[in-house]
């Protein structure tokens, strides 16, 4: 990709600054995974991933270089103990692919109606479409494995028909209508990522040393099993099954894997992505009920997020994502 002339817009500094720091660390991540696996066909797929971030960042690096602007430190190897032993059991790795990946697509997806430069955007959206590739593999291998927490299966209905009455908004009392697919399909989302995120932060806490940090993270699983707990519950009211938990797949290993500078970035970052999860769903929801239920875990979030940023502050972890320029005219 060649220098065109133009200023990078604050959308694409700012959505390839996030994308260089999510891909430097999940190149970290999935290289431990890589030194831990017996399965080949998730090794497969692992170095697949691993390919993608290093391809990522390599490009974004040299539009930044090209561009005259910083390229960001991120995460490097010696965010990683190569030597700890294995701290995540085979099937796991394809329940973090599937957390990650959509988190990046997230990403992606967003950036690509506000991005102006062609050789940027057509960066993007080949982003976006490899990591549909990756996110593809991954649910068609938990799906051969019979391990894909999918929405289930349901009666279709007989006829078309159109909302008539009120009490179709209703969550609370009186005649609340059951589920419609949308809220299903959020529903299981979100506690996907939740399940995912507690596992995640077990073995984060295991090989953690500093003790805020330790209580960050303590506080995270409790957060996470308690929304796990009000989402699935919505879904059985209905007599629908929720995923299930995949605390199992982590070792009891309690050797640090990850600086702590990385799992604090990992996890704010991706309780950052919750925030959106938690929109999406209330978005396209239509029971009271579950809307004032994702903004009650919205809030949750956003202030677990806002004290873990304060957190990296105080160790000097956090890289500043780029400003614009000061004018000294705000009180």
């Amino acid at each position: 990709m060649s220098r065109t002339g133009e200023q990078l817009t604050a959308t694409e500094m700012g959505k390839l600054w996030a994308s260089y720091l999510g891909n430097s660390m999940g190149a970290c991540t999935i290289g431990y995974f890589l030194k831990h696996v017996d399965d080949p066909d998730i090794k497969k797929i692992l170095e697949f991933a691993l390919d993608l971030s290093h391809d990522f960042t390599r490009t974004i690096k040299k539009i930044f270089e090209e561009n005259d602007f910083p390229v960001p430190v991120g995460f490097k190897e010696e965010d990683v103990n190569w030597e700890a032993p294995r701290l995540f059991y085979d099937e796991f790795y394809l329940h973090y692919l599937q957390y990650v990946g959509k988190a990046g697509m997230s990403i992606y997806s967003v950036g690509i109606p506000l991005i102006t430069n062609t050789a940027i955007r057509d960066f993007i959206v080949h982003c976006l479409h490899e990591t549909t590739r990756l996110m593809m593999m991954v649910n068609d291998l938990l799906k051969a494995k019979g391990r894909l927490e999918n929405a289930p299966s349901v009666t279709s209905p007989r006829r078309i028909d159109y909302v008539d009455k009120q009490s179709f908004l209703k969550g609370y009392f009186g005649d609340v209508r059951p589920l419609h697919g949308l809220e299903v399909a959020h529903l299981f989302g979100c506690i996907n990522n939740d399940v995912t995120s507690k596992a995640l932060m077990l073995g984060f806490l295991q090989g953690a040393k500093t003790e805020k940090v330790k209580n960050y993270f303590k506080r995270g699983i409790r957060l996470n099993q308690k929304h796990i707990d009000k989402l699935s519950a919505k879904l059985n009211e209905d007599n629908l099954p929720a995923p299930s938990l995949l605390d199992h797949l982590v070792t009891p290993s309690k050797i640090q894997v990850f600086s702590e500078k990385l799992m604090m970035f990992h996890k704010i970052d991706m309780f950052s992505m919750k925030i959106r999860e938690y929109a999406n769903g209330a978005s396209l929801n239509g029971r009271r009920d579950i809307g004032a239920m994702y903004t009650k875990c919205q809030i949750d979030v956003s202030l677990y997020v806002e004290d873990g940023a304060n957190i990296m502050i105080d160790h000097a972890w956090m890289e500043q994502p780029p400003l614009m320029i000061d004018r000294g005219i705000k009180k």
